[in-house]
C-alpha cells in the first residue's frame, strides 16, 4: 500500500467558474494554463494575479529606449512594461526596478530572472519611487538616460481582497501597497477629524458630497472593505443617488483613503522634485497617472520644468490609450501619458 501523502483536494465551487480570487486556481498560474488566461484576456478582463500593461507602445516611443541604455521603472508593479523594456534596452543595458510592495515584488523579479535577465541587466530595489535619489546614491550612479512611473496600484493589488484595496468583495480594510510599514486604513479612518477627511476626499477623488460623507465616517472603525462600501451608502446624500451615481462616490471614497493611507500625493511631489537631477542630458522621462489628482502635478511640474528651461521639451497634449486599447481592457480608460526630455543630447 502506497503511504506517500496526496495531495490537498482544491476547494470546490459552486458554477462553472470559480468567482472567488483564492479560486482562481488556473489564472494564477499563467504559464500552465495559457488557454485559460487568453480566454479571460479576450473577454476584455483581467486575469487575477496579473496586470496587464497600459498604452505599450505609447510609453516605449516616450522613453526613447535603445541598447546599451540604463534606466529606471520606479513603479515595477507586474513587470509588464520592464519586460519590454528589458528587451529594448538590450544588449548591454541595465533596467532598476523599483517597488514598495514585498509580497508582488519577488514574484515579478522570479519572472524576469525566468525570461533570462540576470544580475547585470536588472536589478531589483524595495523603494518607493521618492527615494530615487537615495537609490541610485546607494548603487553608485549619478543619473541614468530614462525614468518610467506608472502610478497608482496594480491588479493584482486591486484584486486580492485580503489587501483591502476592492469594494467588490470583502476583506480586510488595509489598503496598504506595504503592509509591512504605516496604518491600514480601518485605523486609519477611525482616527481621522471630520474636516481632514471631507478635505481628502474632495482633493484625492474630487468628490462633491466630501463633507456629507466625512460626518458619517470620520472617527468611525470600518473593519471590512464590504462594512465600508455599507457606511458609504447609509450617508444620506449617497442614498438619494442612483445606482450609477452610488457607486461612482464608493470609488471615490476608497480612492481617496487609499492615496491617503499611502501618502500617495506626498510621494509623487518628492519625486517630480527629484526627477530632474536623476536624468543625463538629453534623457527622458514618461509618467502614467490614473487620476486627476496624479495628472494635474505632473502636468504642472513638466510645464513648470520647460519654462525655466529645467526640462528642454515636454509632451504637448495629454496622451491616451487608443479605442482599441479602451475597449479591450477598460482599466486603460482613466491612464493619461505625459513625457519630457531634458536638455542636451542623449
Amino acid at each position: 500500500m502506497d503511504d506517500m501523502p496526496r495531495p490537498p483536494r482544491r476547494k470546490r465551487y459552486s458554477g462553472k467558474n470559480p468567482r472567488r480570487f483564492e479560486d482562481k486556481y488556473k489564472e494564477h498560474e499563467p504559464e500552465r494554463y495559457a488557454s485559460t488566461v487568453g480566454k479571460v484576456l479576450e473577454s476584455g478582463r483581467t486575469p487575477a494575479g496579473m496586470h496587464v500593461p497600459i498604452m505599450m507602445e505609447e510609453c516605449l516611443d516616450a522613453l526613447g529606449l535603445a541598447p546599451g541604455r540604463t534606466g529606471i521603472d520606479c513603479t515595477l508593479g507586474y513587470g509588464g512594461h520592464a519586460r519590454e523594456i528589458l528587451a529594448r534596452i538590450s544588449p548591454g543595458g541595465r533596467l532598476i526596478g523599483l517597488d514598495v510592495d514585498p509580497i508582488e515584488q519577488p514574484k515579478t523579479t522570479a519572472r524576469l530572472q525566468a525570461a533570462g535577465y540576470g544580475a547585470d541587466a536588472f536589478t531589483a530595489v524595495r523603494s518607493n519611487y521618492a527615494g530615487i535619489r537615495k537609490v541610485l546614491d546607494g548603487l553608485g550612479l549619478e543619473a541614468v538616460d530614462f525614468i518610467f512611473a506608472d502610478l497608482g496600484c496594480s491588479s493584482m493589488q486591486f484584486d486580492n481582497p485580503a489587501r483591502g484595496f476592492t469594494f467588490k468583495s470583502d476583506g480586510p480594510l488595509d489598503m496598504r501597497m506595504n503592509p509591512e510599514r504605516g496604518i491600514p486604513a480601518t485605523d486609519w479612518l477611525a482616527k481621522v477629524h471630520e474636516e481632514k477627511l471631507a478635505a481628502v476626499l474632495s482633493e484625492n477623488a474630487d468628490e462633491p458630497l466630501a463633507g456629507e460623507i466625512a460626518v458619517v465616517l470620520a472617527g468611525r472603525k470600518v473593519p471590512t472593505t464590504k462594512a465600508l462600501v455599507s457606511a458609504i451608502r447609509s450617508v444620506p446624500a449617497v442614498a438619494k443617488l442612483d445606482a450609477e451615481r452610488s457607486e461612482l462616490a464608493v470609488r471615490r471614497v476608497f480612492q481617496a483613503i487609499r492615496i491617503a493611507v499611502n501618502e500617495e500625493f506626498t510621494s509623487l511631489d518628492a519625486f517630480l522634485r527629484q526627477l530632474p537631477l536623476c536624468v543625463k542630458p538629453g534623457g527622458r522621462v514618461a509618467i502614467l497617472t490614473f487620476h486627476s489628482g496624479e495628472d494635474r502635478r505632473v502636468k504642472k511640474a513638466f510645464q513648470t520644468g520647460e519654462r525655466d528651461g529645467t526640462y528642454a521639451e515636454v509632451s504637448g497634449e495629454v496622451i491616451l490609450a487608443g479605442p482599441d486599447e479602451r475597449r479591450n481592457n477598460p482599466r486603460s480608460i482613466p491612464a493619461k501619458l505625459r513625457w519630457a526630455v531634458l536638455p542636451g543630447k542623449a
